[in-house]
């Protein structure tokens, strides 16, 4: 593998950017790397890198890529919205359009707000359940990550439910003292929390299939249960289908689960691989936002043009027989890396846990073999095959991956342990 001009590149980015890199994963220092590669170029199921190296691609910009790189469809869309402007600051009617083709597909969703991140669309909603129910207090999961707002940033402690302290330097502790951390799965520890800070819990926010720490399914039965809870105490239950939305099914793991939350917040696919996500629910909460409500929130690039023309691309091609072939080919996938380690899997994302048994929690993925996670990610690399540079992240499957990208990721796999 060529590394000349990414290590030049590296150097200067060095010098302008913390770490060199934008994104803390990005600089693949979890997987024993020194440098990270700089990508040239997209196509299909590869990545080519500034040195010229091809790479089949598992990571598919985390998750957004359901049709793969530069896929056709929506790049003529983005080409001809960039003839006419690349931001007007004023309504479109492609956003009219993105907002009802979301509301058609996700079931909790009767109206729907355009943002320019997950982590803007997450710190958005949580406020808008606050103002709703006239509380402060949410609970979150350990593991799941719903964007670096402060008050999301907070990681569980020992025993069954603690109160959140924050998870990173910049943040106060006062600004996490409402937020209580449970074990994903753990439908007592939840009951538990609800029941000792229930009089005063806004919202509990969950990832409804873990992303962040691997793929982690819920347990039967516990979103639920966390339905259940949310309606006795008064709370709103709030699914984060960042990853989820449009990749486990066209309405995400809510259809796919048939649990229906108060609020759902999106990203990746339903921007189309552009820098868009949306927060949407019942009409009576949504309207709480300004200007209909009393709720600011605000983005001078929301709905963007250029973002929605993606978004519309990708989702109006999501029919039954896309999530059909994506559960076939995955299902292909899965039963070829099952020898190798613990494969979890929801439709079109899985995670190959270094482990024997199940993981249902952060605390069983943070007990995987990391170093031999690490081993495998550079075997894989030398080979040409990108997977995602963390044990605690997904591959994600599009329809660019064939049978003979997924066979040559099951053998270079089989040859790792050989």
């Amino acid at each position: 593998m060529v590394v000349g001009a990414r290590s030049a590149l590296y150097r200067r980015a060095l010098e302008v950017i913390p770490g060199g890199v934008n994104s803390p994963v990005r600089a693949m220092r979890a997987v024993g790397l020194d440098e990270p590669f700089f990508v040239r170029a997209g196509d299909g199921a590869y990545l080519e890198d500034v040195d010229g190296n091809r790479f089949l691609d598992w990571v598919m910009s985390w998750g957004p890529l359901l049709f793969g790189h530069a896929d056709a469809d929506t790049v003529a869309a983005v080409r001809s919205a960039a003839e006419r402007g690349t931001s007007f600051g004023a309504p479109t009617e492609g956003e009219v359009d993105l907002a009802a083709a979301i509301a058609d597909a996700v079931p909790s969703v009767e109206k729907v707000r355009l943002v320019s991140s997950g982590t803007e669309a997450a710190m958005s909603a949580l406020r808008l359940a606050r103002a709703f129910t006239a509380r402060d207090r949410v609970i979150k999961f350990a593991g799941c990550y719903h964007g670096h707002a402060d008050t999301l940033l907070a990681s569980g402690g020992s025993g069954l439910a603690t109160l959140g302290i924050p998870s990173s330097p910049g943040v106060p502790s006062a600004t996490t003292s409402h937020t209580i951390v449970c074990p994903y799965n753990d439908v007592d520890a939840v009951a538990d929390a609800v029941a000792h800070y229930g009089e005063g819990l806004a919202a509990i926010i969950v990832e409804p299939v873990a992303g962040n720490m691997g793929v982690v399914p819920p347990a039967p039965g516990f979103l639920a249960a966390l339905r259940d809870l949310c309606d006795a105490s008064g709370a709103l239950l709030l699914f984060d289908e960042v990853i989820t939305g449009f990749r486990v099914a066209r309405g995400g793991a809510q259809e796919r689960y048939g649990v229906i939350p108060d609020v759902t917040i999106l990203g990746k696919i339903v921007g189309g691989g552009l820098p868009l996500a949306a927060f949407g629910g019942r009409a009576e909460i949504m309207d709480r936002l300004a200007p209909a409500g009393d709720v600011y929130q605000a983005g001078t690039l929301s709905g963007n043009p250029l973002a929605t023309a993606a978004g519309l691309a990708v989702l109006r091609r999501l029919g039954h027989d896309v999530y059909a072939e994506l559960e076939r080919r995955g299902a292909r996938l899965e039963a070829g890396l099952e020898p190798h380690g613990r494969v979890q899997r929801v439709g079109a994302m899985a995670t190959l846990f270094m482990t024997d048994g199940p993981v249902r929690d952060f605390d069983g993925a943070q007990a995987c073999d990391a170093d031999r996670y690490a081993a495998l990610f550079r075997h894989l690399l030398e080979r040409g095959i990108y997977v995602a540079p963390s044990q605690y992240e997904a591959m994600f499957l599009s329809l660019a991956h064939g049978d003979d990208e997924i066979d040559r990721t099951i053998e270079a796999v089989a040859d790792f342990d050989r």
